[in-house]
């Protein structure tokens, strides 16, 4: 128990009935707990971040970058929930991954339904594909989505518990030149937002077939050094060894690794140097790294990953791949599918350690300023007018002089201040003023926002 003052501000648990003898205070008992809990000032969960304004303005400057690309590429938006049943991911996602392994947030609701926080983007987009019979539609179905996801992990640089994710699916193809637009509009979304040292790195994963065979070369590579291995790879030798091959502690011990592009059968092959052939005629600078698989489940043929410079060790800025049999696997038509996403929170990171000038605070266009009560009444007025015409405005709420109203107008970057008097108001007139320049001139109150424009 801890002694507190009675006049302290908390509520208490019970009194102790102990008088201070010197000043005859009365005290009150409550636990240590207690007492942090109610002295504790809120703060935001580990791993999450507050956007502030300011900095939210460079997040929705990367979004509309996003989404003015789909458009262009004629992907249409999709949102889905941000919980998803658990085993909707334990099928999707796979079983033996790091995400459905350790890193998922699940929870139990009051129906007693096993639910969680969606982790990745693809899993509930396919889910909405099936359900919603979106497989009917006559052509290829094109989505992008952007939203929060969740990952109980070590928060680092670029790396928070709940992220956010630009991502895109194509279904109903297996064209290899879809996966090459693919993999081309993600590269070309780092390119436009001015990201320098931009790569991609491609793989080809094969199909079941292929990675059965591989399966057993790989194994005969891995068992030998099984014991040296760390613990995560030790558990997936047996259930999934390739899953090996992406883990990031041991990755120096896989460099005389068999290569899976050796056990590609025709059909895979041919289909992989296509991919390849469409993005060297469209530019794109990529390398093949046949130890990449990425750290989910679902893959085939086609897999890739977006590096670029400015953010440590962990230099993956996104990836994604073909997923040939994850509609099926969700209770959907056997329907070929294709995607990417990129961690937002990466981007930004990247943005900022190399420099790039990213559009903050947009200016605002005319601050309005009242000397007396009439003109108070009247500039209430102008404001909403000139607002519903289109205007960013803005005015003082805090009854402050002029001198500091002028200033609050520079800080919000005002193009212009309109500055309305008693007098000015019997004429009906207003003066507009440059912020740019400092030029003055009067102009009818009917015709300010005309003025403006």
């Amino acid at each position: 128990m801890w002694v507190v003052p009675r006049a302290t501000s908390i509520t208490v648990l019970r009194p102790c009935c102990v008088r201070h003898q010197r000043r005859g205070t009365f005290y009150f008992c409550i636990t240590r707990e207690k007492w942090e809990e109610l002295t504790m000032a809120f703060q935001k969960p580990t791993g999450t971040q507050d956007l502030l304004p300011g900095t939210v303005e460079k997040w929705q400057y990367v979004e509309e970058k996003a989404r003015d690309l789909c458009r262009r590429f004629n992907y249409r938006e999709i949102r889905t929930p941000i919980f998803e049943q658990t085993s909707l991911f334990e099928r999707g996602v796979g079983e033996t991954t790091d995400i459905v392994e350790k890193e998922m947030y699940t929870f139990e609701d009051k129906g007693g339904r096993s639910m969680t926080l969606r982790p990745e983007g693809t899993a509930g987009v396919v889910r909405s594909y099936v359900e919603n019979k979106l497989y009917g539609e006559p052509d290829v179905s094109k989505l992008y989505y952007i939203g929060p996801m969740f990952r109980y992990e070590r928060p680092q640089a670029g790396r928070q518990r709940q992220f956010h994710q630009f991502g895109i699916e194509a279904f109903g193809a297996t064209d290899p030149a879809i996966d090459a637009e693919v993999i081309s509009l993600g590269y070309q979304f780092c390119i436009e937002l001015g990201l320098k040292g931009v790569k991609v790195e491609v793989n080809s994963v094969g199909n079941a077939a292929v990675r059965a065979a591989y399966r057993e070369k790989l194994l005969g590579f891995l068992l030998p050094m099984k014991e040296s291995l760390c613990k995560d790879c030790q558990s997936r030798i047996e259930r999934n060894p390739m899953r090996v091959l992406d883990c990031k502690t041991d990755q120096e011990k896989f460099v005389n690794a068999p290569s899976i592009l050796d056990s590609l059968d025709e059909e895979c092959s041919t289909h992989f140097e296509q991919v390849k052939k469409y993005l060297d005629e469209m530019g794109v600078d990529y390398s093949v790294n046949p130890r990449l698989v990425r750290g989910l489940d679902y893959y085939t043929l086609t897999a890739f990953e977006y590096k670029a410079q400015g953010i440590g060790a962990i230099d993956t800025v996104g990836g994604g791949g073909r997923y040939n049999g994850l509609v099926g696997e969700v209770g959907g038509p056997d329907q070929p599918g294709i995607g990417l996403g990129i961690g937002l929170e990466r981007i930004q990171l990247i943005l900022e350690s190399q420099g790039v000038e990213v559009p903050a605070v947009k200016p605002l266009d005319v601050y309005l300023v009242a000397l007396g009560e009439s003109a108070e009444q009247e500039i209430t007025k102008q404001l909403f007018k000139l607002r519903q015409a289109g205007f960013s405005a803005e005015r003082d709420y805090l009854g402050r002089k002029m001198k500091a109203q002028m200033k609050s107008a520079d800080r919000m970057q005002a193009r212009y201040t309109a500055i309305l008097g008693d007098d000015e108001l019997a004429r009906g007139e207003i003066a507009l003023k440059s912020m740019e320049n400092g030029e003055q001139k009067t102009v009818k109150l009917s015709e300010l926002a005309d003025e403006l424009k």
